[in-house]
């Protein structure tokens, strides 16, 4: 594995070949019981390196050294755990931290560089670096707001020049500010008042309703008498409405946000060849009519200005292996958005119009009922009413001009087998020396204990007659696209991503532990409820929560996927429960047993709906 066995301590590796129901099964069991345990290594300290460079109020340190005699740092003695491994946290300076550790006649100096979260003040009369805005060409509807802002110093008078027009720029001195997403996962994600420094955030709007080319903005600043002037970068445009540009998407999945960054939330993703106008651009992010942004490198442009419009009339169900198929025919394809419920599943077609009155839907195993509406004149809403309360995934596509969606059957369960008709997908996260992933404190990579309880949960599952899909078996290198590329194309009924957790800097390592589930598509959230609960309470662990997230391997639609994040590898006490062979066996057990248990509850539930309804 490349990994210096005196970090791991692995005593064997076993290779045991196991027949089950005609089947050889090969398992790679890697032993781990020595890796908790640090009698014949250094200390050691496995982060953060020398030199790390962070915007965090504190930091710890996670590191070992045989579990006899004190280790201090700076002096004082630090808690470690039986095994010998610490997770101290320690508040910074900004500027540089040295951190010297002492055990025994073993020193280690660590320098920590604390740098501040926002751009440095602005020194004299001049703008902060970096801090007009906006930076890149905008586009906007006549009568729509374009704002800028600037960071100055404070008490001055700052204004734009744009177009011939003077626009003011108001001191925003009761601003507050938002923490990153992260921090939710240290339990600090309240807004904070903006600190008080000698610079000030400046911002100002304008609207104007003749289209155009406005020009680049001209920034003026004036403090104690001196005035100074610098030129902005992003120019400004005013679409004309009846000329707007039309896009065609040309990635397989175009992926959507409400607002022109990745910073902003994902909306549901458009099918490739669909097309939309243009009515806003922010730098290489474009505003769809319909409201969401695009990256402009998921599109190409069309040489119509004709707004794509669609009618729709007839509708057709079919059923295929497994899939329950539904054509929407357009004269072109449309921006659409999903949205799941309890029972039931919408489709909102944008820019159509229904001349609707004919629909094909014969009795079928997943949808009652199908119900539509003209929510406004080019909106059009198709409200599919389910059998089931659990739903398996979904899949959506063009077929030149007619829009298919696939609504996917449940599993054929077996009252013997629970398992026998499921195939479920494990994928032990990271991989390889290029992506280790969290490391516990004495260097052992979250990588390779993922691939060891995968292979155990694999054959526990295996036993109760599931069928097994691995991403990885081996130490390979797998990009988060390429996993989900597996999923959409092996469609599994459901996958889990198997993982280990670690915090920013700012958290607390060594007093957080437990399991963390992530989910994201609705479809997901019985599973992931279902399989937190019963980890947590059949193992007696801490739950460190159930999370909607948006990660690469929540996202996937053809199947309900699950992240578990199994414990924290940098919790110096949780690290020898993770490590521990015998806990690993139980651990496997148990998520293999909270499966079968999901899959018995769910087809019960879904039983128990459709005996009320009088489905047959």
């Amino acid at each position: 594995m490349n990994i210096d066995s005196r970090w791991l301590g692995l005593s064997s590796i076993v290779f045991s070949v196991a027949a089950m129901g005609g089947t050889t099964i090969v398992s790679t069991l890697v032993s781990t019981a020595s890796v908790a345990w640090a009698e014949e290594q250094p200390l050691f300290v496995a982060y953060p390196s020398n030199g790390h460079e962070t915007s965090a109020p504190q930091i710890f340190l996670i590191g070992t050294a045989p579990p006899e005699g004190e280790v201090t740092v700076n002096g004082q003695r630090i808690n470690r755990s039986p095994a010998g491994h610490f997770a101290p946290s320690f508040p910074l300076e900004f500027g540089e931290n040295v951190f010297t550790l002492q055990y025994q006649d073993q020193t280690l100096t660590l320098v920590v560089n604390r740098v501040a979260a926002e751009p440095p003040a602005p020194v004299g009369t001049a703008f902060g670096d970096g801090s007009l805005l906006p930076a890149a060409e905008v586009a906007r509807l006549p009568g729509e707001l374009v704002c800028f802002s600037a960071i100055a110093p404070a008490n001055a008078e700052v204004s734009v020049v744009l177009n011939q027009q003077t626009i003011p720029l108001s001191p925003q001195t009761d601003a507050v500010t938002l923490p990153p997403n992260s921090a939710v996962l240290t339990s600090q994600n309240q807004p904070i008042a903006a600190p008080t420094t000698i610079a000030t955030s400046y911002e100002g709007c304008t609207s104007t309703t003749q289209p155009g080319d406005l020009g680049t903005p001209l920034f003026q600043l004036t403090l104690n008498g001196e005035t100074v002037q610098e030129p902005g970068t992003g120019r400004v445009r005013i679409l004309s409405p009846s000329d707007l540009p039309v896009i065609e998407i040309t990635a397989e999945s175009g992926t959507t946000r409400t607002g022109p960054s990745t910073d902003h939330s994902r909306l549901t993703p458009l099918p490739q060849g669909t097309r939309a106008a243009v009515t806003g651009r922010d730098g290489d992010w474009l505003r769809l009519e319909y409201g969401a942004w695009i990256r402009q490198s998921d599109t190409q442009p069309l040489t119509t200005t004709v707004p794509p419009r669609s009618l729709i009339r007839s509708i057709r169900a079919t059923q295929t292996e497994g899939w329950t198929e539904i054509a929407f025919p357009l004269q072109v394809p449309v921006p659409i958005s999903v949205q799941q419920g309890d029972r039931t599943f919408t489709l909102t077609l944008h820019n159509t119009t229904a001349q609707t009155d004919t629909i094909l839907l014969n009795d079928d195993p997943i949808i009652e009922r199908l119900d539509w509406q003209q929510t406004t004149p080019e909106q059009v809403q198709y409200q599919f009413n389910l059998k089931s309360v659990q739903q398996w995934g979904y899949k959506l596509r063009y077929e030149g001009t007619t829009l298919v969606l696939s609504l996917r059957h449940p599993p054929e369960q077996s009252t013997r087998r629970p398992l026998a008709g499921v195939r479920v997908l494990l994928d032990p996260g990271h991989g390889s020396d290029a992506d280790l992933g969290a490391r516990g404190p004495t260097g052992y990579p979250e990588k390779d204990v993922t691939l060891v309880v995968s292979n155990l949960i694999r054959d526990r599952l295996i036993a109760r007659g599931a069928t097994v899909l691995m991403t990885r078996e081996g130490d390979i290198d797998l990009y988060p696209q390429d996993r989900v590329a597996l999923i959409d194309q092996l469609e599994p009924t459901i996958a889990l991503s198997i993982h280990y957790n670690a915090l920013p800097d700012a958290g607390d390592a060594e007093n957080t532990a437990g399991v963390g589930t992530f989910w994201y598509n609705t479809q997901t959230h019985s599973l992931a409820v279902f399989l937190h609960n019963y980890l947590v309470e059949t193992l007696d662990r801490p739950s460190y929560g159930v999370f909607w997230n948006n990660l690469a391997l929540t996202r996937p639609t053809v199947a309900p996927a699950v992240l578990l994040e199994l414990g924290f590898m940098i919790n110096p006490n949780e690290f020898e429960w993770i490590v521990d062979p015998s806990e690993q066996e139980k651990l496997a057990e148990a998520i293999a047993a909270g499966v079968e248990q999901w899959v018995i509850q769910t087809a019960a539930v879904d039983a128990s709906v459709n005996v009320s309804s009088g489905s047959e």
